[in-house]
């Protein structure tokens, strides 16, 4: 817990808007996306009103991202704790996931107020959104930690990261809705788990189009299988950190 509260607290230490940045950061991406593919492209956000339905997918992206990143440079920023003491290294990274639930905490309230302003009445479906996060926690703490393994002995990794997230951004339905990807895609877009889990999330919040659950179950399944096999790995790969780091 103690690792926990220091991350949260460095992280806006010195910073002039603070916590702040939590709302900043999607709001703009969100804005900067509703002109973009809703003004521009003239793309369809499912009968949500554009600017509300990209800041619902850049709140679950956003947590997805930021939780990946901060795992995936854990044990590296803290390579002095590794190197000297001796304590189970999972406890660094799982120690991150404190900032990515109060960060999600600060920016739903953020699209709770613009689903006041835009109208939206919440479904049934909303009591699910915790589901969708704690999936989306496990999908990134999963990769996270085999990134995080992997960049003690190739410092590559922290550079390939941002560059592969970039990527996924922009092939997840953050911005856009599924149903603008032409349709002799879509089975092979769908194996992104990333799709599913936006999808449902949206889904809970603004009452879009439901994801197919064959979607639902994959993104799940590979959630889980994900954080498994991320856990054994980080494990199997623990003993070798304080000589590598």
């Amino acid at each position: 817990m103690a690792l926990a509260s220091r991350d949260v607290k460095l992280r806006y230490r010195q910073t002039a808007l603070g916590v702040a940045w939590v709302v900043l950061q999607p709001l703009i991406a969100a804005a900067i996306f509703a002109f973009v593919f809703g003004h521009v492209a003239k793309l369809k956000s499912a009968g949500a009103p554009y600017f509300a339905f990209a800041f619902a997918g850049m709140l679950a992206w956003t947590a997805f991202n930021n939780t990946l990143t901060k795992v995936s440079g854990s044990l590296v920023q803290n390579s002095h704790l590794v190197s000297k003491i001796f304590f189970p290294r999972l406890v660094l990274p799982i120690s991150m996931l404190l900032s990515s639930v109060i960060d999600f905490a600060v920016s739903l309230v953020v699209m709770v107020i613009l689903m006041v302003i835009y109208g939206i009445a919440p479904h049934l479906q909303i009591l699910l959104t915790p589901v969708w996060f704690l999936l989306i926690l496990l999908l990134s703490l999963g990769v996270g930690l085999i990134a995080s393994a992997l960049m003690v002995p190739y410092r590559d990794v922290q550079y390939i990261i941002p560059v592969a997230t970039q990527f996924l951004l922009y092939a997840s339905p953050v911005a856009y809705a599924l149903a603008s990807v032409p349709a002799r895609w879509q089975s092979l877009y769908g194996l992104n788990p990333l799709v599913g889990l936006l999808e449902g999330f949206r889904w809970s919040l603004l009452g879009t189009a439901a994801p197919a659950w064959r979607e639902v179950l994959y993104a799940a399944a590979f959630s889980l299988v994900m954080f498994v096999l991320g856990a054994y790995y980080f494990k199997h790969m623990e003993r070798r950190f304080a000589d590598v780091i």
